[in-house]
C-alpha cells in the first residue's frame, strides 16, 4: 500500500472507507463521486487520499435532506452532530460542489432546494444565525430556550451576525455563476434579499440601536450580550453593527472588520443579480450605494498603523479608536479574506495582516508539538482549529507551506479520517465535534484545488525539506 508521506508514523493496513454503506447516505451525486476516482487517482500519498475520499462527499453522505415544498425542491442541511441549519455552514458545507452542479441535475436540485430554504429561513428572521427543520417548530436547540430575544417558529438559535446573510448571497451568487440557471431566484427570494439590505441598513444603527437585542442567562461571557443585549457602543460610522462573531461568540467591539469586508462583497455580488437576475435596477443602485459606503467606513477605521509590523487590519472596532488586534478561526476571519473574494493574496495590507495572525502576536495563534494555527475564545486556549490550517493552505502561494500545512492535517485527524472542529495543540487525540461537515467539505475543497492547481505537491513532489510535525 505504500508509505506515507504526509501523515507520519500512520499505520496503512485497513484504511478502509468511513463513508456510510451507500443505502445509508442521504444524498448522492454521480458527479462527485466521479471527482472523487479522479482525484484519488493522483494523490500518491495513501493516507492523504483515504482522508479525501472520507471527507469530500461528507456534507451530501450525511447532512443533506431533500424534499418538496409546493411542488419545488426544498434542501435543509444539519451542521452535522447538531440537528440544525447554520445559514453560515449550510452555505460552506455544499460550497465545494458548485463547480460539478452544471452538468448534474441532482446537484442542481439540490442547491435550488437549499437557496429556496434559506430565503424563507431569512424571512423567517433576519437576525437568526440557525433554523429548525419544521419552520412551525416553536422549541430552539436546549441551550437557547430562555434566551432574552425575540424567539420565533422555526428559529433554532437567535445570533446576530452579518455573515450569516452574507454567505446566503455567496452561495446563490455562486450557484448562478456556475450554472446560469435562475430559476431559484423567485419572488420569495428577491423579497428575502430586500430582507437582508433593509437589516444591513438598520444595524448601521444611524437611527438608534434597532429592535435587535440578546442576552442569555449563562455562566459564559461571549454567549451573551452586554447592555440589555445591544452590545458594547460604538459609533454609527456607516458599518454594520454584528453582535455575534462567526464562531458564535460574543463580540468585544460591534464592528467587525472581516464581517464588513464580506458585506461589502456580498452586496456588490447581490447588486450584480438585481440588475441582471431579478432586472431590478433600483435594487442594484441601493446595495452598491450600501456597498461603497461600507468600503469608505473600512479605509477609515478598519486600519491598525501602530504595530511594528506596519499597517495591518484590525479585527473588530468601535469608531471610537478602539481596536482588537487579534483573528479568529472561523470564516469569515481576516486570514481568510482573499478565499472570500475580499482582497487579494498579494494586498500588502493584508500579508502584513497576516503575519501578525500567525504569529505569537495574536493571542489565539497556538504552536505545539502537533502542529500550529488558529483558534479563538470558542474553544479556549490552546486548541487550534483545522479550519485555520486549511485556510492558511488556501490562502498561500508558497509550495512549502501548503506542503507544512496538509501534513499538519494529515497528522493531527486522530486516525479518524475526518477534519474535527478543534484540536490541542499537543495532542490531536484531544479533538472536539467528531461530526463536523464544513471542516470536512473545506478540506475536501482545498485537496480537489490542488489538484487542479498544484497537482506536483499531492503527487509527493513537494519541497520534503519542510519541518515535519
Amino acid at each position: 500500500m505504500g508509505t506515507s508521506r504526509f501523515a507520519k508514523g500512520r499505520p496503512l493496513q485497513g484504511l478502509s472507507s468511513r463513508r456510510p454503506p451507500q443505502s445509508g447516505r442521504k444524498f448522492t451525486s454521480q458527479a462527485v463521486e466521479e471527482l472523487i476516482q479522479r482525484v484519488k487517482a493522483h494523490i500518491a500519498d495513501p493516507y492523504l487520499a483515504w482522508m479525501f475520499e472520507n471527507c469530500y462527499p461528507n456534507t451530501l453522505d450525511t447532512t443533506v435532506h431533500v424534499s418538496a415544498t409546493n411542488g419545488k425542491p426544498d434542501t435543509f442541511i444539519i451542521t452535522g452532530d447538531i440537528d440544525a441549519m447554520w445559514l453560515r455552514d449550510s452555505s460552506c458545507q455544499v460550497w465545494p460542489y458548485l463547480p460539478l452542479a452544471k452538468d448534474d441535475s441532482d446537484l442542481r436540485r439540490m442547491f435550488c432546494g437549499l437557496i429556496g430554504r434559506q430565503s424563507r429561513c431569512i424571512l423567517i428572521d433576519p437576525y437568526a444565525n440557525a433554523f429548525l427543520p419544521d419552520p412551525q417548530a416553536t422549541k430552539p436547540l436546549k441551550w437557547a430556550v430562555d434566551d432574552l430575544t425575540e424567539m420565533r417558529a422555526g428559529v433554532a438559535e437567535r445570533k446576530w451576525e452579518v455573515d450569516s446573510l452574507c454567505f446566503c448571497i455567496r452561495l446563490a451568487h455562486g450557484y448562478w455563476r456556475a450554472t446560469g440557471d435562475v430559476s431559484p431566484f423567485t419572488a420569495e427570494w428577491a423579497r428575502a434579499m430586500h430582507l437582508v439590505v433593509d437589516t444591513f441598513r438598520e444595524q448601521q444603527r444611524k437611527k438608534g440601536p434597532g429592535s435587535y437585542h440578546f442576552q442569555r442567562r449563562t455562566e459564559v461571557p461571549t454567549d451573551t450580550q452586554m447592555l440589555d443585549g445591544y452590545g458594547n457602543p460604538a459609533r454609527p460610522v456607516g458599518l454594520i453593527y454584528s453582535m455575534f462573531r462567526p464562531s458564535d461568540d460574543a463580540c468585544l467591539y460591534s464592528l467587525s472588520v472581516p464581517e464588513n469586508f464580506f458585506a461589502l462583497v456580498s452586496l456588490r455580488q447581490l447588486s450584480n443579480m438585481a440588475a441582471t437576475v431579478l432586472h431590478d435596477d433600483a435594487f442594484a443602485t441601493e446595495c452598491q450605494s450600501l456597498a461603497s459606503e461600507i468600503e469608505a467606513s473600512l479605509s477609515i477605521y478598519a486600519r491598525n498603523r501602530a504595530t511594528e509590523s506596519g499597517e495591518i487590519w484590525a479585527y473588530e472596532v468601535d469608531g471610537f479608536d478602539n481596536q482588537v488586534l487579534m483573528d479568529d478561526a472561523n470564516l469569515p476571519s481576516l486570514l481568510g479574506l482573499p478565499y472570500l473574494g475580499c482582497c487579494t493574496a498579494d494586498n500588502p495590507i493584508y500579508r502584513k495582516t497576516r503575519s501578525r495572525i500567525l504569529s505569537p502576536a495574536n493571542p489565539y495563534f497556538f504552536k505545539g508539538s502537533a502542529a500550529e494555527g488558529v483558534g479563538g475564545p470558542h474553544i479556549g486556549q490552546d486548541m487550534i482549529w483545522p479550519m485555520s490550517i486549511i485556510m492558511r493552505a488556501l490562502t498561500s502561494s508558497e509550495e512549502s507551506e501548503i506542503g507544512q500545512c496538509l501534513r499538519w492535517l494529515a497528522n493531527t485527524d486522530a486516525q479518524t479520517g475526518f477534519i474535527h472542529e478543534a484540536f490541542h495543540k499537543n495532542n490531536a487525540a484531544q479533538f472536539t465535534r467528531p461530526w463536523f461537515a464544513w471542516a470536512n467539505s473545506l478540506f475536501g475543497e482545498l485537496i480537489v484545488k490542488l489538484s487542479q492547481e498544484r497537482p506536483q505537491l499531492l503527487k509527493g513532489n513537494f519541497n520534503d525539506s519542510v519541518k515535519r510535525s
